[in-house]
């Protein structure tokens, strides 16, 4: 390997580090700010993220009318089970942010 390679793969790496997206954090955001989607933001997922924004939203704003409660009731269920897909959705972001950063090509050691 060529120092000019040795060179690409370290500032890869060190962009992958600084990068990546943890677990953690976006179980954090998720318990504090989950009905604003924070974590679906975090995790890349802007589309989802704005969308469960927009439920929560819609849901207060119309609880007075008694559509609110349904609209919040999905809501809740959405967060209930991306209590389990968080950290699919950190993995998925992690592979694709290392391909993009390789190239698309999965590094060998």
């Amino acid at each position: 390997m060529s120092d000019m390679d040795r060179a690409h793969v370290a500032r890869s790496q060190l962009m992958y580090d600084a990068s990546r997206k943890s677990a953690g954090v976006a179980y954090i955001l998720l318990i504090f700010l989950g009905g604003f989607g924070a974590h679906r933001f975090y995790l890349g997922r802007i589309g989802s993220g704005a969308g469960m924004l927009a439920l929560n939203v819609l849901g207060w704003i119309t609880l007075i009318a008694g559509v609110g409660l349904v609209l919040l009731g999905i809501a809740w269920v959405w967060l209930f089970v991306d209590l389990f897909l968080v950290p699919g959705m950190a993995r998925s972001y992690n592979m694709r942010l290392a391909n993009d950063l390789t190239g698309g090509s999965p590094q060998t050691a």
